[in-house]
Formats: structure tokens, sequence, C-alpha cells
């Protein structure tokens, strides 16, 4: 398979796309990458949505969307959009258009762009697995067809844009019943109306792939560019998101380790951050992403090329194979490295920055899902009993000085690791587990040959390089094809910036790799100002072990928490989105591994859920549905019952345990 999706992987170049002007804002081309969001106010409130619509503007939107349901939400659009206007704002509109062909030929008349769902527009959904055959599957394309006809003819007469937005939990029955729920099958969900654009000479199009899985959506995007390019279909821009990532930290970095991955891959020319919070807090976020790449390739260090082939697909997803050593690499989870190096002085309560809290009441640790696997202490190894479970890295002079004890692992340059002990007199390395901190200037054909034999090493791969996640990538690829087999920990640090944006920046570089199955842990570094307390300190470094965790579910690679696949709402939602998410949360999450949806309406309901375990969704006035899967189970629940419904849902698939209740941990 052609595996070109992106201009480099060892520079960054960002790919050129077609320029598509939308109401006097292009994107594509040289113009920078835009940001946009979506109201949430009911459409029919038009003072309503005019004064989010500012309060969005002001934050940094570019675009607004607004969603139009019906015909009268759609011709409300042309009243906002006038007041807008005596307002002063300028602000291309865009109608979000999901099951209503004609609302959508009407709001393209009004609007500077459209958005369509390929997988609702002219079809319905009842999840039903149909054997097509090639002459019945064409006949349906060509139904759909004719029904999309219209609006494009529309959309071509008035020079309004559109945008075909696949959602993967949207596919159509007939898309899933021949490709199955695949990035495949969300390329094709697109192509297939794109195709009649084309012969319709119809060009002004953006095109999306939105999954709240993260690997999914950026699978689906780099396929998609590759298939444009093997069709020879134009370059289209590419709208950025990841739909129903969230609230708070974890919707940050879940969009990040989707968004940013393929940001860093030069794709994307306007970016949506989904938060399920006020709309006017997405767009500071999408800035802080897209902002990183102003000035990047004037700044980065260059890459050397690839030699050969690229190791990996960057179309499915399939973890690194490498030999265990210890519990890293193998069948083990991804592990976790807090760096407690830099802290004032160290003490037994400090490793609650490691998310290990002591409690007094019962004189022990409390275990935790969100406790590191092991802490690096550098020249300073802890002078206490460790928490059962807990391992200690220590640079190499710290261990050979500290008697090589054997719960301490010792951290080595490439010089130190090649050092021949006899002739330097150093004792020989540790004879389970030694960690090896490489760049990738470092990795020789002498390094690579004894890397190959030694199954006693984890590589920590460091870099100080601007172009970081490519760097790394590179030398993944260098000991891929040289034949080695050690676990790799990504280890990353940033200095004294604001840890809203090392939140962005680690789940990009650490995410991305991630996303393409490589990398066996994860550690995470911070710089603070010289004047800086133990307290500051301890603050940052429990927020990076927490970052390091998130990073790792929102990747897919190691679940440790609940999972919330909440949308971010809009018009069409039937309840406090942000209310209701923050209810669920507090009453949820300690249930390791589980995936719960909270979707506002149907529309972002079974299909949008794609992999939650359970489904709460808004069906009408203060009536919830509840899903086990896509499959719905509850009704019409009031919604003042419907937590506790969801609850005993999971009670009756003995999916439920109560949360435990702990003395106060030192510190607290």
């Amino acid at each position: 398979m052609n595996k070109t999706y992106c201009p480099s992987l060892t520079e960054y170049q960002r790919r050129v796309a077609r320029v598509v002007n939308i109401g006097g804002v292009p994107m594509g081309g040289d113009y920078p990458i835009r940001v946009q969001s979506m109201t949430t106010v009911d459409t029919m409130d038009t003072q309503g949505s005019v004064e989010q619509t500012l309060r969005m503007v002001a934050a940094g939107c570019e675009y607004v969307r607004i969603t139009a349901p019906s015909v009268k939400e759609a011709q409300n659009l042309l009243e906002i959009k006038k007041e807008l206007r005596a307002r002063g704002c300028n602000v291309p509109l865009i109608a979000d258009i999901h099951f209503t062909p004609n609302a959508a030929e009407l709001a393209a008349r009004i609007v500077e762009k459209v958005r369509v769902n390929p997988g609702n527009y002219a079809d319905k959904k009842r999840f039903e697995e149909i054997d097509y055959t090639d002459a019945s599957y064409a006949a349906e394309v060509e139904r759909i067809r004719e029904r999309f006809r219209p609006l494009v003819k529309i959309c071509k007469q008035y020079g309004t844009a559109m945008r075909i937005g696949t959602n993967h939990g949207s596919l159509s029955d007939r898309i899933l019943s021949r490709y199955g729920d695949t990035p495949l099958g969300m390329v094709e969900s697109a192509l297939e109306f794109l195709r009649l654009c084309e012969e319709e000479n119809y060009y002004d199009v953006v095109l999306s792939m939105k999954a709240s899985n993260t690997q999914v959506m950026v699978q689906a995007y780099r396929l998609l560019v590759q298939k444009l390019d093997e069709e020879g279909l134009q370059p289209y821009p590419l709208h950025l998101g990841v739909t129903e990532a969230g609230e708070a930290e974890d919707g940050r970095i879940k969009s990040a380790v989707g968004i940013g991955t393929l940001l860093e891959d030069g794709l994307g020319d306007t970016v949506r951050v989904s938060l399920t919070e006020a709309p006017e807090a997405e767009a500071p976020v999408a800035r802080m992403l897209i902002d990183r790449y102003v000035g990047r390739a004037a700044t980065a260090r260059p890459i050397r090329p690839l030699e050969g082939t690229e190791p990996i697909n960057p179309f499915q997803y399939l973890r690194r194979s490498t030999h265990e050593v210890l519990n890293f690499g193998g069948l083990n989870v991804p592990r976790v490295i807090a760096d407690l190096s830099r802290l004032p002085r160290l003490e037994y309560g400090d490793l609650r920055a490691a998310g290990h809290l002591y409690s007094p009441f019962l004189d022990k640790f409390q275990m935790s899902d969100l406790g590191a696997d092991y802490i690096y202490t550098g020249e300073r190894p802890v002078p206490f009993m460790l928490p059962n479970g807990l391992k200690e890295i220590v640079n190499y002079t710290a261990w050979a000085d500290g008697g090589r004890r054997p719960d301490h692992f010792p951290l080595m340059t490439a010089d130190r690791y090649m050092a021949d002990p006899r002739r330097s007199g150093l004792p020989e390395h540790h004879p389970q587990l030694n960690f090896l901190m490489l760049s990738l200037d470092v990795l020789d054909a002498p390094l690579l040959a004894r890397l190959r034999d030694d199954r006693t090493v984890v590589l920590v791969f460091v870099t100080t390089n601007a172009h970081a996640m490519p760097e790394m990538r590179r030398a993944f690829f260098e000991v891929i094809n040289a034949g080695v087999n050690c676990p790799v920990v990504i280890c990353r640090s940033y200095g004294p910036q604001p840890a809203a944006q090392t939140q962005l920046d680690a789940a990009t570089d650490a995410g991305g790799l991630l996303i393409d199955g490589l990398g066996d842990g994860i550690a995470l570094g911070t710089e603070l100002l010289p004047e800086a307390s133990q307290e500051e300190w301890q603050t940052r470094i429990d927020g990076l072990n927490q970052l390091s965790f998130g990073i790792l579910q929102a990747a897919r690679t190691r679940m440790s928490k609940t999972e919330y696949i909440s949308c971010p709402s809009c018009g069409r939602t039937l309840f406090d989105l942000q209310e209701t998410t923050a209810m669920i949360r507090q009453r949820t999450d300690h249930l390791k591994g589980i995936k719960i949806g909270i979707m506002g309406c149907i529309v972002n309901g079974p299909g949008e859920m794609a992999d939650a375990d359970y489904g709460y969704v808004g069906v009408g006035k203060g009536k919830i549905a509840l899903y086990r899967g896509q499959d719905v189970i509850k009704k019409a629940v009031p919604e003042e019952r419907a937590v506790d419904e969801l609850i005993e849902l999971m009670r009756e698939d003995g999916k439920w345990i109560e949360k435990e209740v702990i003395g106060e941990p030192v510190g607290a």
C-alpha cells in the first residue's frame, strides 16, 4: 500500500490544500490554520445565539457553526445573521445539518457554509446489517446522490462552501455493511459525496473525519489524504476535530492527542476543539494547539531523512513488538515514570506527587490507579522504604556508589553503556533492568548492534528539537529497522511555561507516538523558576503524573480511569449537558476502564458513542434513554431518576463497585 499521507515525516511541512473561501475568510493554501466552534443556544433564540456568537468571536473564533435541525431553524439563521451584521460582526456562519436536506437547501441560501454528515443525510440508520449485491449497493448510492445533488447546485449558485463531515459513530448501515466500522468506511462515506461534487464542478468543499477514538480519527484523516491523492481528486482542506472529547483536562488531552498528531504531520486547515464546556472556552485551546507551529520550520533542527520505507502502517494500529524487560515491553501496559529529582527535598509524604498517597489513619500507602510505576530521583535515592510495587530509577553513579541495591535501577548515557567496566573500574550493569538515555544523533551502528543482544535494557528517548515528535519517531524507525526490540520510554521535558501549554504539548508529542504503537512508557519533566517552592514543585509534578496517565488513556494504550464520551452541546441538546456530565462524573469516576457516552440528543446518540459501554442520551424534554452499547435498554426515563437508573443498569451487569472511603492522605 502507498503510505504517503503527509509532506514529510522528518521536517515540518504543512500540506498545501486547495483554497476555499468562506465569507471572505479563506482557508487552505498559505492561509493560517483557522479556529472555529459551535453555539449551544437554541437556534430559535435569536438574541441568545447572537450574544453567544459575539463571545465566541471575542475568544478567537473565525467561523461559527449553528445547528439547523429543521426548516424553521434554518430560516431563523437569517435573523441571527442580520442581527450580527447590524452589530458589526461579520464572522462567517456555518449551518450544521444532519437528517434534513430541505433545511440544508434553505440554509445554503443564507449562510456562508453548510456542514452535512453523509451518514445521516438522506439516510435512515437502523443499525441493520444488509447483504448488498454490487447492483443494489450502486442503486442505493445513486439514490443518495440524487437527494444530495440539489444542495450541491444551490451551493454552487450562491457561492456557499460545504463541509462533508463524516462521523465515526454515524456511518450509514450501507457503509457499515460493506466496509465495517473502520477508517476506510469513514473515508468512503465522504468520497461518495465528494465525487458528485466534482462531477458538478463544485470544489468549495472542506472534509473532516471525526471520531471520539483518537486512533480511528488519526487513521481516517491520513487515509483520506492518501485516497484523495490516489484517485487524483483535489487536495481539499481538512477540518480537524476529536468529536465528543469531553471536558476539562481529559477533553483537552484527548483533543491534543488527536488534533496535535495530525498537525505534526502538516495536516489540517481549520480546528475545532469539542469540549463539554461553554463554546467560548474552545477557541483558546485550539489557538494554543495551532500556534505551536507558527515558525516551527525555522526553529526546528534538521532531522536526517529516513533510509528505506516507513516500518509502520500509519492507517492501522499495531503496537511495536518488543521483548519484556522486568515489567516493560512485551504484553505489559506502558509504564509511567514520575520525575522527583527536582524536588528541593524528598521526604516520605512527597510521594503523593507521584500518585502514592500515605494515610496516617491506616498507616499505609493508598493504592491508586494513577500511581506512577517508577520514580526517578537522580543523584538522591530516597532514604526510606518505598510502597509495594513502586520502583526507583537513579543515575548510574548514584547506583554504583550506593551499593548497587537490587531495588534501584540505573540510568546511564550511551558512553557509559558502551564503556568496558573492566577498564573503567566501574561495576557491571544491573542484571535485570537498565535504563539507557538516547537521542537520535547517538544511534550509531556499534550501539545498535549491542542493543540487539541485550535483554536488560529499556531505552529512554529524549530530544531538545522543536520538532520533537518527528525526531523521536525517526529514532523509533532507526531501532525498528536495525532489529532492536528493546522497550522504549518516551521522555519529554518542558520549560517554565504555563501548565495548560505543557498539557497540550505533551499530549501531542507523546500521544502522536503512542497512536502509532510506539512507546512502552512515558516520563514527563518540567522546569520551574528558581524561586519555586516545594509545594509548587509538588503541584507541577503531580499534574505531570496525572497528565501521563491521561495521555495513555486518550491514546487508548492504558485505561486507568473512567472515560466520558460527552458531546460539546449545541442547540439540539435537550438538557444541561455540562451540569449532567459533572453529576455523572461525580458518581462514576472510580469505575476504571468503563466508557460512558453522554449525548444531548439522538443525533449524537448511539452511533456517536461508537464503543461506549453505556449511554445517557436526551430523547425529549426531561426524558433520557439509557443504552448498553448501541442497544437502548430504557426509554423515556425521567431526568431526575436517570443517573440512578444508569447505575442500576451497571449493577445488573456486574460492572458497578462502590467508592472506597480511605483516611485523609498526607499533604491532602
